[in-house]
């Protein structure tokens, strides 16, 4: 190969032709082709999946033996580290594609050179006179491959150390020396720096291709020893080769982000490239929409920990810049069409998840709305403050304040801001998010964890999957392969120490896909093993964890598998009454129900399901009539074997928790559903018995959780349940114990306890109340402010809200501070008319200062706040206090 002239031949191509062509390459050059795996990979120390070789980590690092020694994926990824960046430069993002071919002790340098060489320039048409590679210090073999079969020109082959060209999976195991190949944009692009030249962190000379040559295994000494098969790992941004074959000057300007910006531009009323704040906005709505539809087709929810969490930030985050660009109404779901056009054609889980992704979405930006508008009240209330102090700079905390609780991007409030004369402390802000991120820093250790090898993972390798009889037998002869005991592999267990036993072959179902590992007994003479939990410790591999009861069992030893076959039968109705449920509450509560996890076991079955709010009554029966019509017509319940693609391709559902492989069990019950499980299920609908749900609950935002009975589970509910209705038709003297009838009486006496409560409530409140004036008489005056402070004993928090309610009518300007003191605990009340808030008395910090002082904690809006304490003897001290938080409010002396 030669470098040729400097003519660029790039063709525009589409992202999506770019993606193809990509895995068609390296598919043609003996590569399988991998659908991209989840953004939440299976490896404790990520949180996504960062980078194409995540994935593909087990097999690098020595922990399993690939199925194939050449691969090639085009990868989603997520990464975090950078999102205030987002949208400020051409090229960073939350969400984007990895284009990445892998060899497993396969093809080599002298392979994937020239064969990405060739990809640029000879498929992709990139001028080949400005390409650039850069190597490691003293890769020579790296340096004669680009220079020998390439024929790239010395002046055009740079080394660069550790930092830029040297990578490796943590402090030790598998390393080596990495080529980047670099792409020379032109002067337009240039930082315009005398300096600048490769290795700048401008755009001229833009990285576009990481080529990582695993050539070593690093020891705890730092000492390299050369593998005895080496690995390729090389990376490609998708969104970085757009941008140069289409011609533009970034990653935003591509197929990929454009559309979605231009109908945000549309929304807000202006062109792109019309308002510097505006097109900063629409670039970061473009790319979080992105991330946040992928990660909830991805079977992600909102939460406030873990990937839920990142999820619910990326939606703020672009609701808050919509909010920046003009768009103050709910504009996501009219955006979401635009990225399933762009992107539904390679990944379908888009099209699939489209119901639940919007109504997840939906919900998230309505609450945050909500969220929004509170901040809108304090900082109005902190640029009143400023004005009042005759100031013209809000402090730098008090914006940080508004961007870490509220979501306030720097640039809104600073434009709120300028609205009202008020300039925003950039240096206090600067200095509040620095600490933010050394606090993130120190708490972000598991993300250097490394993934290690162990006894399980060690053994897995040595095994191999174990094979499973259990779908069609509860019982299977076996020979015991490996025994681990204390974390150890050991040749015997003996009478009453415990273990994990593994076998040639097993009928035991380990723990899967939320249903529970088996139980049962491994016997043969003169022993016998209880197994209390069935498990995979890594891989496909099965353990049977439990206790010797008598003998010894050794490696080598034939024995008889024995499940339980009570409790196998108990867990099989729970399982396939849980994918009726399922259906039912798709069919009841509507398409956006989506599995959000679950657990079979053999007493109950739960299930977690993405839904707004409680159900009624009503949604309940319904969904358990569904089910139950389905469990009278007693129809087979069918299961087959078919590869996942052919699966997915009929329409057939895909669980939550499920890892699925490239062969999958389907499980169809005629005429109702069809789903993905390689659980054990029922032979008819009849044997799962009747089905009754015992709890909805919430569990997280949007997220709820049924439990259900099933077979001799609800048989046991219902029989309590008849104990439980006729003993109380005892109690109450209820004729006949029907449910009716119990429920009326029920109702009159709740009826009857409400109207003595009132009655009572009514005497507490005149007594409460011949106070009030004593109260008025002690108001002391503050600047333009009444504050009314007041004790009770035994008064709770809703007779202190209607003793305010009549100071307020009696006083126009008061400003409120009640206590309720109740055994060892006070209950605080704070409030303040429209007359003393305009005047600057905020009563939810009013509560917050006083609360602070009992020991206890409060807060609230400018007219109303509450909270309480445990120490009531700091009382007297807090109700002081008082004011001097009120004058500092109003901006006065105390007692003015």
């Amino acid at each position: 190969m030669t470098t040729g002239g400097s003519a660029n031949n790039i063709k525009w191509r589409s992202s999506s032709e770019l993606r193809e062509m990509f895995l068609s390459y390296f598919e043609g050059l003996g590569s399988r082709r991998y659908p991209s795996f989840p953004l939440v990979p299976d490896d404790p120390t990520l949180l996504f999946t960062v980078a194409g070789m995540v994935p593909f980590k087990p097999y690098f690092l020595g922990l399993k033996t690939p199925e194939v020694t050449r691969a090639t994926t085009a990868q989603k990824c997520i990464r975090t580290n950078d999102i205030d960046n987002v949208g400020r430069t051409a090229r960073h993002h939350t969400f984007f594609e990895m284009l990445g071919n892998f060899s497993f002790g396969d093809y080599f340098k002298k392979e994937v050179i020239p064969w990405a060489w060739e990809f640029v320039t000879g498929r992709i048409g990139l001028d080949p006179g400005r390409l650039y590679a850069t190597i490691y210090l003293d890769d020579e073999e790296a340096h004669d491959f680009w220079r020998d079969l390439v024929g790239l020109p010395e002046d055009r082959i740079v080394r660069f150390g550790d930092e830029d060209n040297f990578w490796a999976a943590g402090p030790t195991g598998p390393c080596g020396p990495c080529s980047e190949l670099l792409y020379d944009q032109g002067p337009d692009f240039s930082c315009g720096k005398p300096d600048c030249g490769l290795g700048c962190g401008c755009d001229r000379y833009l990285e576009i291709w990481n080529l990582v040559f695993m050539q070593y295994s690093r020891d705890e000494s730092g000492n390299l020893t050369p593998l005895p098969k080496k690995n390729i790992d090389t990376g490609m941004g998708l969104e970085r080769l757009a941008s140069i074959v289409q011609g533009v000057r970034g990653d935003f300007e591509t197929d990929l982000f454009k559309p979605i910006m231009d109908r945000a531009c549309g929304l807000a009323g202006f062109r792109y490239g019309d308002s510097p704040r505006g097109d900063l906005a629409v670039r970061v709505i473009s790319d979080h929409l992105r991330a946040s539809a992928f990660m909830v087709a991805d079977g992600i929810l909102p939460s406030n920990e873990g990937p839920g969490y990142v999820l619910r930030r990326l939606i703020r985050r672009s609701v808050r810049f919509g909010r920046l660009a003009g768009l103050d109404k709910p504009f996501l779901l009219d955006l979401l069409p635009v990225v399933n056009e762009i992107m539904g054609g390679q990944y379908g889980e888009l099209i699939e998840q489209s119901s639940t992704i919007r109504h997840v979405i939906e919900m998230e930006e309505t609450r945050f709305g909500r969220t929004l508008a509170q901040g809108m009240d304090l900082l109005d209330c902190e640029l009143k403050k400023v004005a009042r102090g005759g100031g013209a700079t809000l402090p730098g905390e008090v914006a940080f304040a508004l961007y870490d609780t509220y979501g306030f991007p720097l640039e809104l409030t600073e434009e709120i801001a300028s609205e009202a004369g008020v300039e925003v402390c950039r240096g206090g802000f600067d200095r509040e998010m620095e600490l933010q991120r050394e606090r993130a820093r120190a708490a972000s250790k598991q993300s250097a964890a490394v993934m290690s090898a162990n006894v399980y993972t060690k053994l897995a390798d040595r095994l191999g999957p174990t094979r499973f009889d259990g779908y069609e037998a509860t019982s299977a002869s076996a020979v015991v392969t490996a025994i681990i005991s204390d974390g150890a592999e050991t040749d015997s267990l003996s009478e009453g120490e415990r273990g994990m036993v593994f076998l040639s072959r097993t009928p035991f179902y380990a723990e899967r896909g939320g249903q529970t590992g088996d139980r049962g007994t491994l016997v043969c003479a003169g022993a016998s093993f209880d197994v209390e939990d069935t498990v995979y410790p890594s891989g496909d591999t099965i353990a049977h964890v439990g206790k010797v009861s008598a003998g010894t069992v050794k490696t080598g030893m034939a024995l008889e598998a024995v499940v339980d076959a009570r409790l196998r039968d108990a867990t099989r109705r729970h399982h396939t009454a849980t994918h009726l449920m399922h259906e039912a509450l798709i069919r009841v509560l509507g398409k956006h129900v989506r599995q959000a996890g679950s657990l079979v076991t053999p007493a109950f079955l739960r299930f977690d399901f993405n839904h707004t709010g409680p159900l009624t009554d009503g949604e309940i029966r319904d969904a358990e009539r569904i089910v139950y019509e389905q469990v009278l017509r007693a129809v087979p319940v069918k299961t087959s074997v078919m590869a996942y693609d052919e699966a997915r391709k009929l329409g057939v559902k895909a669980l939550f928790e499920e890892k699925y492989g490239d062969v999958v069990r389907v499980l169809e019950i005629p005429g109702f559903s069809t789903e993905l499980c390689g659980g054990t299920h029922v032979g008819n609908t009849g044997e799962i018995g009747f089905v009754k749900i015992a709890k909805d609950e919430g569990i997280g935002a949007g997220v709820r959780r049924v439990v259900a009975y099933a077979g001799e589970a609800s048989f046991g509910l219902a029989l309590d349940a008849f104990r439980a209705q006729r003993s109380l038709s005892e109690i109450l003297g209820v004729t006949g114990g029907d449910a009716e009838s119990l429920e009326a009486k029920a109702n009159e006496l709740l009826a009857e306890k409400k109207q003595l409560e009132r009655k009572n409530q009514e005497l507490l409140l005149r007594s409460a109340s011949e106070g009030v004036s004593d109260l008025l008489r002690d108001a002391v005056t503050i600047g333009d402010v009444a504050l009314v402070t007041g004790r009770f004993n035994d008064t709770p928090r809703d007779l202190l809200r209607q003793i305010g309610d009549r100071i307020k009518q009696s006083e126009p300007r008061a400003v409120i501070l009640l206590a309720g003191v109740e055994g060892g605990a006070v209950t605080l009340v704070g409030m303040a008319t429209d007359s003393a808030v305009k005047s600057g008395a905020h009563a939810g910090n009013l509560v917050k200062e006083a609360a602070a002082l009992i020991g206890g904690s409060g807060g609230g809006k400018p007219a109303t706040g509450q909270g309480g304490g445990k120490d009531p003897s700091k009382l007297e001290e807090a109700l002081a206090a008082a004011r001097r938080v009120v004058a500092s409010q109003v901006g006065v002396g105390e007692g003015s």
